[in-house]
């Protein structure tokens, strides 16, 4: 996942590893306190993100634009389900953190050129 954060004038962008929830429609994420990014998110929690399929074959593109809040987790399945999805990172006991999504915008060209489905429907 790539993900874009800004305080006042100052923008950042990073990659993090991700594990998504559908209950809580949340993204779980690991990252470090002293991040520019997580000091970005402590003053202003709204955030962009991005996830996209790498591919040279423009009908197999597939990406995943996203809205939401970053937060301190609120439920503990959420740790749970990034340990399950990286075992190993229990070895560094990083720093989870929370995205309560609130907008879904899907590129999915295997439907159609360009085909887009967004969540929750709204005009763009």
């Amino acid at each position: 996942m790539s993900l874009a954060t800004h305080f006042k004038d100052e923008i950042s962008s990073c990659s993090l590893f991700y594990a998504y929830s559908k209950e809580l429609n949340s993204f779980v994420v690991a990252s470090s306190e002293d991040t520019i990014h997580i000091k970005h998110i402590k003053n202003t929690p709204n955030i962009a993100a991005n996830i996209l399929l790498e591919t040279k074959t423009v009908g197999k593109i597939q990406g995943l634009q996203i809205r939401g809040k970053f937060t301190e987790p609120k439920d503990n399945s959420l740790k749970k389900l990034y340990f399950k999805t990286f075992p190993y990172a229990l070895a560094i006991s990083p720093k989870l953190w929370q995205i309560e999504v609130e907008y879904f915008k899907l590129t999915d060209n295997r439907l159609g050129f360009g085909k887009k489905i967004i969540w929750p429907e709204t005009s763009v």
